[in-house]
């Protein structure tokens, strides 16, 4: 960790300046940012230092309206700063857990906690700017790999042909828009044991909400049961066939545009993780679902609108 990195930023923030000397500094992880505790002074708040590359795929000042709109959701911390430019951004501190997949099994109730966040930011009325458009991104995450020269797993482009008969049954009885979350890893949940929070606002934007139920799924490694905890606490009891075979269509789907996202990182040569062995690995598990009974009868209930 660069501490002079960090009070260099704070002293660059004018409500921080007098105290960044003496903060104290504690990182708390992030893909593709860093993100650290500070405290020493006041409250303690967080604070999130834009990753290298970044700025060629996310959009900041995108980000920084839907997180004020998250906020006044009631879903994410309140936005102490943010500068659209340089992508710097501080956030009050909540106290909780940062969950995981086994944070989630381990935690009773947690599914459940993370449908009633979602819920709640879907039903909050707040308009995000973007709009989070699964096989548009697909489209440009593809143009900027071509730019970067980078490879792509054997069979990734004939899968996209695939997909257009998943693009099709979901245009057929298109979802009403809502602001949803769009990339809800286990650690963008900070869970207190009485409800959950969420963070990190960067691919936010109006989508299905129903996209927020399968991506958790996945990214959480839900079993049946976890998964029935989450659909049915987030619909008040089980859910329609069409709205379940949304929810099981979009696992594969997120799994096949998170691809693209991990192929960046690699061609940034981002030192988080192996992010070409994560990108095959989400690849793998798409083209496994989407060879599945299971997705087969979700994409004809979509196309069928069933109840």
């Amino acid at each position: 960790m660069d501490r002079d990195e960090v009070v260099a930023a704070l002293r660059a923030i004018p409500a921080f300046a007098a105290t960044a000397d003496a903060a104290e500094v504690a990182p708390l992880g992030g893909l593709t940012n860093r993100v650290f505790r500070v405290s020493g002074a006041g409250e303690p708040f967080v604070l999130r230092l834009p990753g290298p590359g970044t700025e060629t795929y996310i959009d900041r000042a995108v980000e920084a309206h839907n997180a004020a709109a998250a906020a006044r959701a009631g879903v994410t911390p309140e936005v102490l700063f943010v500068d659209p430019a340089s992508g710097v951004l501080a956030t009050r501190h909540v106290e909780g857990v940062t969950m995981s997949p086994a944070l989630f099994a381990a935690r009773p109730g947690a599914p459940a906690r993370a449908a009633a966040a979602l819920r709640a930011l879907h039903d909050s009325g707040e308009t995000f700017r973007f709009r989070f458009e699964l096989f548009a991104m697909i489209d440009d995450y593809l143009g900027l790999l071509d730019r970067l020269g980078a490879a792509l797993p054997e069979g990734y482009h004939g899968v996209v042909a695939e997909a257009g008969a998943v693009r099709a049954a979901l245009a057929s009885h298109p979802a009403p828009l809502a602001p949803c979350h769009c990339d809800p890893l286990c650690e963008n949940f900070i869970d207190t044991g009485a409800r959950m929070w969420l963070v990190d606002w960067e691919y936010s934007g109006m989508n299905d909400p129903l996209w927020d139920l399968g991506d958790i799924s996945v990214e959480a490694g839900f079993d049946p049961a976890q998964d029935r905890e989450l659909i049915e606490a987030y619909f008040g009891g089980a859910p329609t066939a069409a709205a379940a075979g949304r929810v099981v269509i979009y696992k594969a789907m997120c799994d096949l545009l998170w691809t693209l996202w991990g192929l960046i990182q690699h061609a940034h040569a981002n030192p988080a993780d192996d992010f070409w062995a994560y990108a095959c690995n989400r690849f793998a598990r798409c083209r496994a679902l989407m060879a599945s009974a299971e997705f087969a009868a979700s994409v004809a209930a979509v196309r069928a609108n069933a109840t």
